[in-house]
């Protein structure tokens, strides 16, 4: 049984939700900020980094500008990441979830890394 717990991260972005899940959902929206090569084949993606050998996620759920939920193929059943865009009622604004699972003690490194990664993402949409 894995010890891994479910956090999640919130972040406001300047982008349309439709534009933000074209870099979320993707092969060639993925490749510009979160792996330096992914593939899909059959709703099994494939990502990736520094020529190594690639890491392999299944798309299990999805809604077309709302979310996207993967589930790494190495994981625990039941695990997955996930971004999910929402709209604040009063301001309108686009909002990023992305839900992820780690040890409680690499949580905060975790969330290092997907802010490190996000970022690299609002710069390729021009929402820094």
């Amino acid at each position: 049984m894995s010890k891994k717990q479910l956090f999640t991260l919130e972040f406001p972005v300047k982008c349309s939700p439709s534009i933000l899940y074209e870099f979320l959902a993707t092969p060639a929206g993925l490749q510009e900020w979160f792996a330096d090569k992914v593939d899909e084949w059959d709703n099994v993606y494939s990502f990736s980094w520094n020529g190594e050998k690639p890491d392999k996620a299944e798309v299990v759920e999805k809604e077309q500008d709302k979310f996207i939920r993967y589930h790494w193929l190495h994981s625990e059943k039941g695990e997955y990441f996930e971004f999910r865009i929402e709209k604040t009622e009063i301001s309108n604004q686009t909002v990023l979830l992305v839900k992820d699972f780690a040890e409680k003690g690499e949580i905060r490194d975790q969330s290092r890394l997907w802010e490190y990664q996000l970022k690299e993402l609002f710069h390729r949409i021009g929402s820094n």
